[in-house]
């Protein structure tokens, strides 16, 4: 008898509920460089702990959400600290190297 298969997506987003995978997930996708993969990645995890809880949550309303996450989105700081609070995740920014 054979596994059955989950999707990909279903796989992913399952994943990314747990805080430690989707801070990997985040911080690889902010590795690339681009702002377009960082809020892909953010849309999906995003999507995996659901856009209307978030958005009760943060106080932004869905559409508000929705574009912020979407392909031409351009969120403020403080729309961006809101929605990562609620993913119970933080925004912190470190030295590239060891200071001496």
């Amino acid at each position: 008898m054979t596994k059955p298969s989950i999707t990909y997506d279903i796989g992913l987003h399952e994943d990314l509920r747990d805080p430690v995978e989707a801070a990997e997930y985040l911080n690889a996708a902010l590795e690339d460089g681009t702002q377009d993969v960082f809020l892909m990645a953010l849309r999906d995890v995003a999507k995996a702990h659901g856009l209307t809880r978030l958005a009760r949550e943060t106080a932004l309303n869905r559409e508000n959400m929705y574009r912020i996450l979407s392909e031409e989105g351009n969120p403020q700081l403080s729309s961006l600290k809101a929605l990562l609070d609620s993913l119970e995740l933080r925004l912190f920014i470190e030295p590239k190297r060891a200071v001496a």
